[in-house]
């Protein structure tokens, strides 16, 4: 497949333009003309790079890419390493960051909410890029934690809202990754508890404060997903060798 064809068609599925964005959404570092092989990831780290040279990859898709606004721009140190390595293979860097979070079908919170058994009901937040739904029954947060460490491989950090640790769940809102600054617009949402990858200090309070628990999953942990939703769909759309792989973060 042409890399043009492949970016243009990522970028029209995603709708990337009509996002404002950290970074910019698609291709990143241009490779070689065809692609047929694409690893993928969450974040395009130099073990990722390294993962992808080894597997004669023509192309990196991640979530997490490069040129995030604010950044030293200057490719010295582990940006030169990360880029000569990449240039040296021909290899092509595709990352989209907001659209990946928030695709209907293969974005991260359209995931999570499939591997959970959450029904969606709405999304909130600039750019809508937070969703709330509400769980097949009522479950104690316990229970919750529980599911949500089995199903993302990871222990959540909880904070109940209330003195009773089993507070029972049943509409939540959530948001993959660092959307800790969602959680005062959770919170208006009228749901139980809110989920996302990050927690800050003031977040606790704001628990506390308000009866709505926060789980605070993992960032990377929630933002799996996504990629390995877009990988698969790009291999059975187009006949594409596709591979995820999972660079462990604890964060």
């Amino acid at each position: 497949m042409k890399r043009e064809e492949l970016t243009r068609y990522l970028d029209e599925l995603l709708e990337s333009g009509s996002f404002k964005d950290y970074c910019p959404n698609g291709l990143q570092v241009e490779g070689r003309a065809e692609v047929q092989r694409i690893v993928a990831g969450v974040t395009a780290s130099q073990a990722l790079v390294d993962a992808a040279i080894a597997s004669a990859a023509d192309a990196i898709l991640v979530h997490h890419g490069w040129f995030w606004r604010g950044e030293d721009g200057r490719v010295t140190g582990f940006r030169k390493a990360r880029m000569q390595a990449l240039l040296m293979h021909d290899i092509n860097l595709i990352a989209y960051h907001l659209p990946l979070d928030g695709h209907v079908e293969f974005g991260n919170n359209a995931q999570l909410a499939k591997e959970l058994g959450w029904t969606v009901e709405g999304r909130f937040g600039e750019q809508a890029i937070g969703w709330r739904g509400c769980l097949s029954a009522p479950t104690p947060l316990t229970e919750l934690a529980q599911t949500i460490t089995k199903v993302l491989r990871r222990a959540p950090q909880v904070i109940s809202g209330r003195d009773d640790c089993d507070q029972p769940v049943c509409r939540i809102a959530w948001c993959s990754g660092g959307a800790q600054n969602l959680f005062e617009q959770a919170i208006d949402q009228g749901v139980d508890a809110y989920l996302s990858g990050e927690i800050s200090e003031q977040n606790v309070h704001l628990a506390r404060e308000s009866g709505v628990a926060y789980i605070a999953a993992g960032h990377h942990a929630t933002e799996r997903f996504g990629v390995q939703a877009l990988a698969a769909h790009l291999g059975e759309r187009f006949g594409l060798t596709c591979e995820f792989v999972d660079i462990d973060n604890p964060v």
